[in-house]
């Protein structure tokens, strides 16, 4: 992502302030959106692609943000989102059950949390595909190919993850900050992804 790094006359700040900036309004209105749940792939996606407009020199705000949302809120969108819900609740009731003590438990933890963190990897994928605004399908069918094509990209989906979810366990307002540092790690493993 190139960003401008010289000040404007009467600029206050410098570029990559803003941009920070920037980023913290778009993951708070994404926290916003986010709340029903099923509106998380939407929302994140949308996220991504004010972000990726920022090599465009389109502005990253939360107004833009608001916009581009407006105009592609569908029912796939929710649909996605049932699935994704539909997925960490059967994760979670999976886990649960492993942790009742029943044979094999361990060996069904580790394999069901494997299992889920690939599923997050392309999920997450798929949210910073250009795709995702018109097609989860496609964009997932992408996502997947690049989570095996590109390991060390898969890795940095996670730790991103890792990131945001630690730093809203440590400090619970840090929660409806974290999407926007997320969507901008999600963006730049994408990009990073065609430029190589």
């Amino acid at each position: 992502m190139s960003v401008r790094t010289t000040r404007e006359p009467g600029e206050l700040f410098g570029p990559r302030t803003t941009l920070f900036a920037d980023v913290l309004s778009v993951g708070l209105a994404t926290a916003v959106v986010c709340l029903p749940l099923v509106t998380a792939p939407a929302a994140l996606s949308t996220a991504c692609a004010v972000l990726r407009g920022v090599r465009e020199d389109r502005p990253a705000t939360a107004g833009r943000y608001f916009g581009l949302l407006r105009q592609r809120l569908r029912g796939g969108d929710l649909a996605a989102g049932a699935v994704v819900l539909a997925g960490v609740l059967l994760l979670v009731a999976d886990l649960a059950l492993a942790g009742a003590g029943l044979p094999g438990a361990r060996l069904f933890a580790v394999l069901a949390g494997a299992i889920g963190a690939g599923a997050a990897v392309v999920g997450l994928r798929a949210c910073a595909r250009p795709a995702s605004l018109t097609d989860w399908p496609a964009a997932v069918r992408e996502a997947a190919r690049d989570a095996v094509r590109d390991p060390g990209g898969s890795g940095l989906v996670l730790l991103a993850l890792a990131a945001a979810v630690l730093c809203a366990w440590m400090l619970l307002p840090l929660a409806f900050l974290a999407p926007g540092p997320l969507a901008l790690a999600l963006t730049a493993v994408d990009v990073r992804q065609e430029s190589a």
